[in-house]
């Protein structure tokens, strides 16, 4: 309700009130005393009037006026100075308040305008009420720039709770909670809402449960171990040794002779009848340049080093080297980088598929990481990341991508000892400088105190949901502004789809709950489904679980297109090669493929040729 009033040294305005015949003492407060940042606020709360008490709870905005501003302040604490309460008459109680902003009237529309900051601070005895809807809604307003709504204030559930959308995608956003809050509904809800704002944004996910592509059904496709192709070529030397010696530490003269080696195999594989003889100018080959070349001439390489004279006292390293080249060939988890037919320079297919160049109506890539060993996730991830910046950098910004990390401390943890280097090279340099070419990072964690404090720092939006450990509540304290920091006080305490937005893409500290999305768009939705209890539980198939753990294929599968053996002895690039015709691969969800009208060459595989 809103009536006229002339406030004692305040303005008059139309403030919002219970009940314009209520006495003021109930309904309004008086500052009596302030500092810098805080100020406390002298009230009575009536005994029995839950309306008139719940004015001054734990989380609500007031605000203080002072004639041409109004101070607004956030309620982070109330109490009662002698620890007793009146059942008849008013009990006296104080209201400590943290100061945010000020909020003037501009125009000659009086349109209430909000900002950061204190000017006029609050003298004593200035009066503070409610505040109404009009100035709460000038607190979270963006100014004019591009806006989403992704929920409702908590204070307010009749107010939109927006974000700049470009703000939070450009300077990198981390959603943070512990399991069970609601974070990946979150995620699913701020993918949808961008992809509406932004069509020419691309999304790659990495997922390491398999619950996104069911919760984005009709804008992704998804990827796994099976239908992944992606060359070692494409693997730079850093990430290849990541490869080889499996997350242990590397050998220094293994990587020097690979870094002379490799080189000569990329020129074997360019002009076959001219021998191993190395360019040298603008052309010239590198271990990391990502040109195709062949497994068997790197280890005839390694061979006839071996067999020279002068080699001698390095023959074991040439041994040790060429032994885990060949353990990595014969690991089925490798078999997306070591196929036959990805000796074939398939670099455009390969990233066009994957980065979803060009999108055929499906923006996002689910790349479902699910079983997956650790050294595989971070030879993948590396590169990846990697090609992810590569693209947004050389196509002069035209190409706009989102590198999107769920459970992101599996694979860029603070501890370095646990690997992992070469992921945390390539996530690092999208965070410090992916905004400037248009590859953006969203993180998502339970775990906010094990991830690289590198990354999570260059997150410029973070939402915060519900929190229990302390040291993850002390990394999300220290990266929100001073001003704001009782607002924290509550991150062990929020409800479900609740959460706490700061940073660059909203106006000021905001506490919000996020929309409800479709139950069958909730990520995990089938999961659950099909884990529901359907029986006495005997129909376990136990043949099949240890099938799947071994992870090797069965004799027949080797005819396979991502099984075929590499042959050492004709391969793509020789003039007598022919490749061997592709028989169709089986894939985890052909349904899915059906369903939505997916190219056979989706996935990466190339068209049977002769």
């Amino acid at each position: 309700m809103y009536f006229e009033r002339q406030a004692e040294g305040g303005e008059t305005t139309s403030q919002e009130r219970r009940d314009p015949k209520q006495d003021d003492a109930r309904i309004l407060g008086h500052v009596v005393q302030c500092d810098g940042a805080r100020a406390v606020i002298s009230a009575y709360a009536e005994a029995g009037g839950a309306d008139t008490i719940g004015l001054w709870t734990v989380g609500r905005m007031i605000c203080i006026n002072l004639g041409e501003t109004r101070t607004i302040g956030l309620v982070y604490s109330i109490a009662k100075s002698d620890r007793s309460w009146s059942s008849e008459g008013d009990n006296p109680i104080e209201v400590n308040v943290e100061l945010i902003g000020e909020v003037r009237d501009v125009g000659t529309d009086k349109h209430p305008v909000f900002d950061r900051g204190i000017t006029v601070y609050p003298y004593i005895g200035a009066i503070a009420h409610r505040i109404r809807s009009r100035d709460l809604q000038a607190v979270y307003d963006l100014a004019g720039r591009r806006t989403v709504t992704i929920g409702q204030l908590s204070q307010d559930d009749t107010i939109d709770a927006c974000i700049a959308i470009d703000e939070t995608l450009a300077r990198h956003f981390a959603v943070v909670g512990t399991t069970g809050v609601g974070k990946s509904t979150a995620v699913s809800l701020l993918l949808r809402k961008a992809i509406a704002a932004r069509p020419d944004l691309r999304v790659l996910i990495m997922d390491p449960h398999n619950e996104f592509a069911a919760s984005l059904p009709e804008h992704c496709v998804k990827v796994d171990s099976n239908s992944l192709d992606l060359p070692f070529w494409l693997f730079r030397l850093e990430e290849f040794s990541e490869v080889l010696f499996r997350g242990r530490e590397t050998d220094a003269d293994e990587i020097d002779v690979l870094r002379d080696l490799i080189p000569v195999a990329k020129n074997l594989y360019r002009s076959p009848q001219g021998g191993a003889f190395l360019r040298r100018g603008v052309d010239a080959l590198t271990a990391d340049t990502p040109v195709p070349y062949r497994i068997a001439d790197l280890i005839k390489q390694i061979d006839e080093r071996m067999g020279l004279l002068e080699s001698k006292n390095e023959r074991p390293i040439l041994k040790s080297l060429r032994t885990r080249i060949e353990s990595a060939l014969a690991d089925p988890r490798y078999r997306f980088m070591f196929h036959s037919r990805l000796i074939e320079d398939t670099i455009h297919e390969t990233i066009g598929n994957i980065f979803r160049v060009p999108t055929h109506g499906r923006p996002v890539t689910c790349f479902e990481m699910a079983g997956m060993p650790s050294e595989v996730v971070n030879s993948v991830c590396s590169v990846l990341a990697r090609l992810a910046f590569d693209l947004a950098l050389w196509s002069e910004g035209r190409l706009k991508l989102l590198l999107l990390c769920e459970e992101a401390h599996r694979y860029m943890p603070a501890d370095h000892r646990l690997g992992f280097a070469p992921t945390r090279h390539a996530l690092s340099r999208i965070a410090k400088e992916g905004r400037k070419y248009g590859c953006y990072l969203g993180v998502v964690t339970q775990r906010p105190g094990e991830l690289d404090p590198t990354i999570l720092s260059q997150c410029s939006t973070v939402f915060a949901m519900r929190l229990a450990n302390e040291q993850d509540q002390a990394i999300i304290r220290s990266a929100i502004a001073d001003s704001s920091a009782s607002t924290l006080s509550f991150l062990s305490s929020m409800g479900q789809r609740e959460a706490i937005a700061f940073g660059e893409g909203v106006a000021t500290t905001m506490r919000l709950k996020f929309e409800k999305l479709a139950d069958e768009l909730i990520p995990g939705t089938g999961k659950r489904a099909a884990e529901a209890p359907t029986g006495s539980g005997d129909d376990v198939d136990l043949a099949t679980i240890v099938e799947r753990l071994r992870n090797v294929p069965k004799p027949q599968a080797a005819a396979l297109g991502f099984a075929e053996v590499v042959d050492v002895q004709r391969q793509a690039g020789d003039s007598d090669y022919r490749k061997p015709a592709a028989t169709p691969r089986p894939q985890p969800d052909d349904d899915f493929d059906t369903r939505f009208g997916l190219r056979p060459s989706t996935f990466g595989g190339r068209p049977p040729q002769g």
